[in-house]
């Protein structure tokens, strides 16, 4: 959705195409709800990411998500501002973004007399990771144009008050902000920030994204049929594609 927003001004057939089947699936999957749970620990871990070169202007896209427990807290999913020379600069950038709302969440929890601990941001670009800990020090002729203000995280590692942590693509969970996930490992990705329960988990295992007989067996789709508002629901067959297109540029 974030990605459909960048195109307001321009949209083609396939940003259509895209919202007709984000649409499809949002009808589709009403009946999942988000779960937040406490864990005890007062623990803040968040999983930032960032998406190299995907917008048109060659600028990358940025991901922050956020637990205290289970089920994401605070997310976010945004263009970046700048253009960036690497995927690297890119995470450091997305990293930079972040700072202020970890910040000012950890001093949120502080001033609600709760005692927080370091908090942990979770990485799956190691070079990002020495960078942002080691700061000019890790520097090199690749990446000695970098503003000073994207080394501001440094200082924060330096007094403790937050930490980075290496964390495998297939446990990024901002990636699912970033990147054109499907079937299982969208599925995986959607469970653990909706913290759906164990029952739900089994139930749509078998779900295949974008496969609408798949999701017709769950037994949320068998409400969708008897609702009068998705009585009238149908995909855009490729005939009605151009008029409609035209319809939505016109509008703009």
């Amino acid at each position: 959705m974030a990605f459909l927003c960048t195109r307001v001004q321009a949209p083609n057939v396939d940003d259509y195409k895209k919202l007709a089947k984000v649409m499809q699936y949002l009808c589709g999957m009403r009946h999942l709800t988000l779960t937040i749970e406490p864990d005890g620990d007062n623990n803040l871990n968040w999983w930032v990411d960032s998406s190299y070169d995907v917008h048109p202007d060659m600028r990358s896209h940025s991901a922050i998500i956020m637990t205290l427990g289970k089920g994401a807290t605070y997310t976010s999913s945004t263009k970046e501002k700048i253009n960036t020379k690497s995927s690297m600069e890119a995470e450091l950038v997305a990293i930079d973004y972040s700072m202020a709302q970890v910040l000012w969440t950890r001093h949120f929890l502080t001033s609600q007399g709760l005692c927080v601990m370091t908090t942990t941001i979770y990485q799956d670009n190691k070079s990002t990771i020495l960078l942002a800990e080691n700061g000019k020090t890790s520097s090199n002729r690749r990446t000695k144009h970098l503003d000073g203000r994207y080394f501001f995280m440094t200082d924060k590692i330096k007094k403790g008050e937050v930490k980075e942590a290496f964390c495998p693509m297939h446990n990024m969970l901002a990636d699912l902000f970033t990147k054109p996930l499907q079937g299982r490992i969208f599925i995986h990705m959607r469970d653990k920030i909706l913290n759906l329960p164990a029952i739900e988990n089994h139930r749509h295992s078998q779900e295949c994204v974008g496969n609408q007989e798949k999701i017709e067996k769950m037994d949320g789709s068998k409400r969708n049929r008897s609702d009068p508002m998705m009585s009238h629901w149908k995909p855009m067959t490729m005939t009605e594609v151009g008029p409609a297109h035209h319809a939505l540029a016109h509008n703009f």
